[in-house]
């Protein structure tokens, strides 16, 4: 225990952000840095409780409850207290490959299930989770470490994302030589091409890139398999594939006038923008421009948040948000949303603050349905109809949206990204190596096992789970690896 009293002689802070007036000039990370003093400070509020739900990754509710790579939170705290950060830094390593990642985009459910917050304010791990990582790197401790000796077993991992890289990085470390297959130009699965730089600096991800590469792993880029990569090249060349591509299938909305111009999905909006800032610095022009133009985000989740940080950087004309849930309480509703459960709690998210910033007010509008799209005589998008919904749960647990009469809404608009979810993986590759799927279209393997329906094929991440958390991808990676091991050798060492 760093102190017995620290989370009562401390109050939870956390550093600042730069001005959302500024941030949205540029595409640089917002969030500001502690110094060693402040961390050691809230690194005393753990308390070291008896059965420390912050590490203890499960799912409640449909929602995660704690930390699903199990980090040993109590333990790198008290080591932060200490100031010994080289040692926080390794035990930050025995359950997470990635922290640099996870500290950055991860909403952080293990402060949800902080025993603090029962009656205050959470520990500020996520903030402290990233600074041991980025300090790590600043004073070059984070060093390639290949394996001592190879197995001679060879595994092909397809899709180059959290799941992926995950997997890639416990299976070298296992020995295995390992190829890893990403049908983008870029490296990184939705770390690079998914969620935006203000997020997460893609030097951050090239940095861990060139890492593991240095490591011994192979990553080939422009790569489709079960395109211009022949399924059954994999199957004859490796001794194990692992399937990591993700749920990439964007869900669909079924909406007069979707097929108008200025009608787009939230994906191919984020990452036209990712990759002409990346090439060009956005001066190919070889993206959907929002600049002067008034744009609607329909679905109020991270991606939709994402879509609205984005527009703003264009320079747009306004920016609403729909989603069809209602406004959040500003406290827990503890009977409906007890803890350890994630708190569900009205915030703004980054984006939300900086359209507030620039135009006085939250950008979302909640318990809206979207009725028809409207365009010109051109076929281009001038306008969009709603009306406010009343949503409810039947003893089924199906959720029934009822439209309230006399809430019809007309909304300008130049500019609609979708952003509803996802269904599941694309089938090309499954169908290609006949998987078998579960019935959301997800490759059938099941958790802790992660062997698919075919020999030698395995499956982790978005790809087997659905679309979720970058931090439950590295779970599935890390166990998936572990599994493939004892595949390939009969045992194994790997957690």
């Amino acid at each position: 225990m760093s102190t017995p009293t620290g989370f009562m002689d401390y109050k939870r802070e956390l550093p600042a952000d730069r001005d959302p007036l500024e941030r949205i000039k540029d595409w640089e990370e917002f969030h500001k840095h502690f110094s060693d003093d402040q961390l050691r400070t809230q690194g005393a509020r753990c308390m070291d409780c008896g059965t420390p739900y912050c590490h203890t990754g499960m799912e409640l509710s449909g929602g995660a409850s704690g930390c699903p790579v199990n980090n040993l939170i109590p333990e790198w705290n008290n080591l932060i207290y200490r100031g010994l950060w080289r040692e926080a830094l390794d035990r930050l390593h025995k359950t997470n490959n990635f922290p640099e990642f996870t500290g950055r985009v991860c909403p952080a459910p293990c402060e949800g299930s902080c025993t603090i917050a029962l009656i205050g304010d959470a520990v500020t791990i996520k903030t402290i989770e990233q600074s041991i990582i980025d300090k790590g790197f600043e004073e070059g401790w984070v060093v390639p470490q290949p394996p001592l000796m190879r197995t001679g077993k060879k595994v092909a991992v397809v899709g180059s994302g959290p799941a992926g890289m995950a997997t890639a990085a416990q299976l070298n470390k296992a020995g295995h030589t390992v190829t890893v297959y990403e049908r983008a130009d870029r490296i990184g699965g939705l770390l690079t091409y998914g969620i935006p730089t203000m997020k997460l600096d893609k030097k951050v991800v090239q940095r861990r890139v060139d890492l593991m590469e240095a490591e011994g792993i192979s990553f080939v880029t422009n790569a489709e398999v079960g395109g211009n990569v022949p399924a059954e090249q994999l199957m004859n060349e490796f001794d194990a594939i692992v399937l990591c591509g993700g749920a990439t299938k964007a869900r669909e909305v079924d909406i007069p006038g979707r097929d108008l111009n200025g009608v787009h999905l939230a994906m191919d909006y984020l990452n036209g923008t990712i990759k002409s800032y990346l090439d060009s610095n956005l001066e190919d022009g070889n993206y959907i421009s929002a600049k002067d133009k008034d744009v609607i985000v329909i679905g109020g989740g991270d991606t939709g948040t994402d879509c609205v940080a984005t527009a703003l950087r264009h320079g747009c004309k306004s920016i609403t948000q729909f989603g069809t849930v209602g406004k959040a309480p500003l406290v827990r509703d503890n009977e409906k949303n007890p803890w350890p459960q994630f708190p569900n709690v009205y915030t703004l998210d980054y984006a939300q603050e900086e359209a507030k910033a620039l135009y006085g007010a939250d950008p979302r509008a909640f318990s809206v349905l979207t009725k028809k799209f409207v365009g010109d005589e051109n076929g281009n998008l001038k306008e969009l109809h709603t009306v406010q919904i009343e949503r409810t749960v039947d003893e089924t647990g199906r959720r029934i949206y009822t439209e309230i009469p006399g809430t019809e809404k007309v909304w300008p608009a130049d500019l609609v990204m979708i952003a509803v979810g996802f269904d599941g993986p694309e089938q090309t590759l499954v169908q290609k190596l006949g998987l078998e799927t579960d019935r959301r279209s997800n490759v059938k393997a099941a958790y802790g096992q992660y062997k698919t329906s075919v020999d030698k094929v395995f499956a982790a991440g978005d790809m087997r789970r659905g679309q979720s958390l970058v931090v439950w991808a590295i779970n599935e990676g890390r166990e998936a690896a572990r599994e493939v091991d004892r595949y390939l050798m009969g045992t194994t060492m790997l957690p």
